[in-house]
């Protein structure tokens, strides 16, 4: 019955037109009492043979419920500093630590991954300036799926016991890390199931303004995917992020995918994203085993 009502109440919040007043984090995104605590561990990588010459530093979170016996599920984000932020317009840790005390999603690693920057040269400043960005999450080649699965992940499997089960892997992230989100799946398949693109840059940075009539002319892909987008996003030289995500939406829903959107007035930003980021995780977890 709760599962019935998460799908009622996300397909609700898809089909109506938000106005940037209206995102505003609730309960599920501040801390609650009695709710415990996962641990947030701090890592730096700078060996990549896969991207030579560049570093980041990354995160990893671990739900206080994990008991090393049970494996659990996964999820990547890009941009992981953004997401991270327990004050700012996302909150990712507190929401995970709050949905999975109360069974709403399962027990799930986080990783949390910055973009690459090369090594010895001075930082722009923010993630979203790092040198190698662009070039890692708007490429729509599998470079950044083998990026994680030959390089950062063993290194989460080194540690914790991740399932091997496909349909417990997802991965997320907000406009270039939304198209890296998608390509990652859609390139493989097999490893990632879940995906949540906030704001995606589905343009022609690199060629992603193809992915519409890609989606339309391939065979189904098993992937699930959660699309936000605003009316007020950019609309620049490379394209217009508003129409992008709604082409995306078309696509998906003529291919027959398992997808949902929640389109509203909001910018390019997390905010949106942020606001409603509870029941987006309800959503994409609603049939997946919780495993306690």
């Amino acid at each position: 019955m709760l599962k019935k009502a998460i799908v009622v109440l996300i397909t609700l919040i898809s089909t109506l037109c938000f106005s940037q007043s209206e995102f505003e984090l609730g309960p599920d995104s501040q801390r609650q009492s009695g709710v415990p605590l996962g641990e947030i561990i701090q890592l730096r990588f700078d060996e990549s043979e896969i991207y030579p010459d560049t570093e980041r530093d990354w995160w990893i979170y671990v739900p206080d419920q994990y008991d090393g016996q049970t494996p659990a599920a996964l999820m990547v984000f890009q941009d992981g500093i953004t997401y991270l932020n327990e004050t700012g317009q996302i909150r990712v840790p507190v929401v995970f630590d709050n949905l999975i005390h109360k069974g709403e999603m399962p027990i799930t690693i986080g990783v949390f991954i910055n973009p690459g920057d090369f090594i010895g040269e001075e930082p722009r400043g923010n993630v979203y300036s790092a040198r190698n960005r662009s070039y890692e999450y708007d490429s729509m080649s599998g470079v950044y799926s083998r990026f994680l699965l030959e390089e950062i992940i063993p290194e989460v499997q080194s540690r914790y016991l991740i399932t091997d089960d496909r349909d417990g892997w997802a991965i997320g992230g907000i406009s270039s890390g939304g198209i890296c989100a998608f390509t990652v799946a859609w390139q493989r398949p097999d490893r990632f199931s879940k995906i949540v693109s906030h704001v995606g840059s589905f343009t022609n940075i690199r060629g992603g303004h193809l992915y519409p009539d890609l989606v339309r002319q391939s065979a189904r892909k098993p992937i699930r995917v959660f699309l936000q987008g605003g009316s007020n996003d950019l609309n620049i030289r490379a394209g217009n992020w508003w129409l992008a995500n709604q082409q995306m939406a078309d696509s998906l829903e003529f291919a027959g995918y398992d997808f949902m959107t929640a389109f509203g007035d909001g910018g390019h930003n997390l905010i949106h994203g942020g606001a409603i980021f509870p029941d987006t995780m309800r959503w994409l977890w609603r049939d997946f085993e919780v495993d306690r």
